[in-house]
């Protein structure tokens, strides 16, 4: 396990193309491929690094959750904080593809870089404590995507 912060996302992400994180990146990309009617996406890399990704709903809840109920003498001086889950940057490509409704081809262009292999934390610690993330990846990406297309009217 890496010790690497979870992946943040939420509405009024940073969408621009050069100093985005990959989800907004994404999305926004996607999102302009579907309406400018292109064939295809092209995603950097493979596809087959692992990323964990936690809505910043769920990480206030987190904090809120633990600065109420513990005392870091009860739970340490660390707790990792995120979903505990992870997924391909493949699988997160499909997903938003689904949910923009994109119907064309997606490329990878493995003549640049993954990253890291996988960045997932650790989170028993936390889900032992009584907490669990509540956001499914699918329905914060919509929230997401629906933020996005409300700002770009």
């Amino acid at each position: 396990m890496e010790k690497l912060p979870t992946c943040l996302y939420r509405p009024n992400d940073n969408f621009d193309l050069e100093t985005s994180h990959v989800m907004p990146a994404l999305i926004r990309t996607f999102h302009e491929v579907k309406v400018n009617d292109k064939p295809e996406v092209v995603v950097w890399g493979t596809g087959k690094p692992l990323r964990e990704f936690m809505h910043v709903n769920d990480m206030a809840d987190t904090c809120v959750f633990l600065m109420e109920n513990y005392d870091f003498s009860e739970v340490g001086e660390f707790v990792n904080i995120g979903v505990g889950e992870d997924v391909t940057i493949s699988e997160l490509v499909e997903l938003i593809k689904e949910i923009v409704g994109f119907e064309g081809k997606i490329n990878y262009d493995t003549s640049k870089p993954d990253g890291t292999p996988r960045k997932l934390m650790d989170v028993s610690k936390l889900n032992g404590l009584g907490w669990k993330a509540r956001m499914s990846l699918k329905d914060g990406i919509k929230e997401t995507y629906g933020w996005y297309q409300d700002q770009i009217k």
